[in-house]
């Protein structure tokens, strides 16, 4: 049961008389505890709400299109709590954090609900027989899992969960309903790399075509990791030698189905893959062809460049993570090629608040931006990727607003999305 916390006006609900302060009890006989019970069973033309409501029990008759809302609103997206992650994971970046910062940066989620809604990873550790059931009643596809390592003692050892083993045999379930997966190896060296993913590889490789790809990326390592499990960073030749490995893999394959990280390429200096090789690039947020999908648009869109567009003159500049950086500086270099009267200045930033091995641009903080940019030529305004907010768009995660950060540079900051299109035409200040 949920509670309605609004009924929208002139809407199905309010001309049915349904209330704020109604208590959803059931649609068509069916229980409902959450947002898919609710969207699943509110897929119908004819719907009997039972709601209790004090003292009552109503049944309030609705009749509308398949697919139209009926003008209720609830508590939380999920009308429920967050599944809070019950494993403790020798690979966790959030046990990694630093102390002081806000408190739902700590909080672990492993919600299946999420997955569905906004394509988080989950370990399958939260569901039970019951959860799969529904998940294949609803047909909710994807379902992005977390796999780590197919051998069942290493996932219980990894994860630090006595169910990380059994729960594997959720795989087979899903994909032999139909249920797309897509998968995730975070990997450890000397943990579950070599042996170990090949066994990963081969074990998934059997639930193909259901699982559609699987991304491979190594363990993120801050400088913050006291008292936790011994890990160390993959070295230039080994991430060459992960890659290897994967193609190799993928060679015996009618598909290409497994994908290292774009982090591994930069690290040991390979060339990332073109376009093509990532297909509808499956693993994109799991940092796997970001920066060739990035690429292609910028190039994309500066081959649609009239000459009015390229004597813009200005002056800016552009800050990023140390991983992303000689990427980022090549193409704005092309830019500054066809458009002599642009001057870009391009910095990499150190990532002193996270520190370790932390080299993605996401991660940067609002303070290690501030300290390390300061008395920089900055041009009329600096551009920065949108991953470094959170999700709100109005803190740094730091605790730094945009606003702040501006103030303290004495330059305009505007904010760009992973797309190399909008990179490229806000470069040339083109709307």
């Amino acid at each position: 049961m949920v509670e309605i916390t609004g009924v929208l006006p002139h809407s199905r609900a309010a001309r049915a008389g349904i209330r704020a302060g109604d208590i959803l009890l059931e649609i068509n006989s069916h229980a409902i505890r959450d947002v898919l019970d609710y969207r699943f069973r509110l897929a119908e033309e004819v719907v009997v709400l039972k709601l209790h409501r004090g003292a009552e029990l109503l049944d309030i008759r609705i009749k509308k299109d398949t697919y139209d809302d009926i003008g209720l609103e609830f508590g939380t997206p999920l009308m429920d709590k967050k599944h809070r992650c019950e494993n403790g994971c020798i690979f966790c970046f959030i046990d990694q954090n630093p102390k002081g910062m806000r408190e739902t940066i700590y909080f672990k989620d492993d919600d299946s609900r999420l997955s569905f809604l906004h394509g988080n990873y989950i370990t399958l550790t939260n569901l039970h027989d019951e959860d799969i059931d529904r998940i294949i009643e609803m047909h909710i596809s994807p379902v992005n899992v977390s796999v780590h390592a197919t051998n069942p003692e290493l996932r219980v050892k990894m994860m630090k969960n006595k169910r990380a083993g059994d729960v594997l045999r959720y795989l087979r379930r899903l994909a032999d309903a139909g249920i797309k997966l897509r998968g995730q190896i975070v990997l450890c060296r000397g943990i579950n790399d070599g042996e170990e993913l090949s066994r990963s590889m081969t074990d998934l490789a059997s639930y193909a075509p259901s699982l559609d790809s699987v991304s491979v990326v190594p363990a993120g390592l801050t400088a913050h990791r006291e008292g936790l499990y011994p890990l160390e960073p993959f070295t230039p030749d080994e991430c060459a030698a992960v890659i290897d490995q994967i193609e190799a893999f993928n060679a015996s394959l009618p598909e290409r189905l497994f994908f290292a990280s774009d982090e591994f390429y930069l690290k040991c200096g390979r060339p990332l893959p073109e376009d093509e090789y990532y297909g509808e690039y499956c693993q994109i947020e799991n940092g796997v062809g970001m920066l060739t999908s990035f690429g292609t648009e910028f190039s994309s869109i500066m081959k649609t460049l009239d000459d009015d567009e390229k004597r813009v003159k200005r002056e800016i500049s552009v800050a990023t993570g140390e991983a992303a950086y000689v990427f980022i500086r090549d193409l704005t270099e092309k830019l500054t090629a066809e458009c002599p009267d642009l001057t870009v200045h391009v910095y990499p930033v150190k990532n002193n608040f996270f520190g370790g091995q932390v080299t993605v641009t996401g991660l940067l903080t609002g303070q290690d931006l501030a300290g390390q940019l300061a008395g920089r030529a900055l041009g009329e305004t600096l551009y920065l990727s949108r991953t470094t907010l959170r999700a709100e768009g109005d803190l740094f995660l730091c605790g730094m607003s945009p606003e702040e950060l501006s103030e303290k540079l004495g330059v305009n900051i505007e904010f760009v999305s992973n797309d190399g299109s909008e990179f490229c035409l806000k470069m040339l200040a083109i709307d």
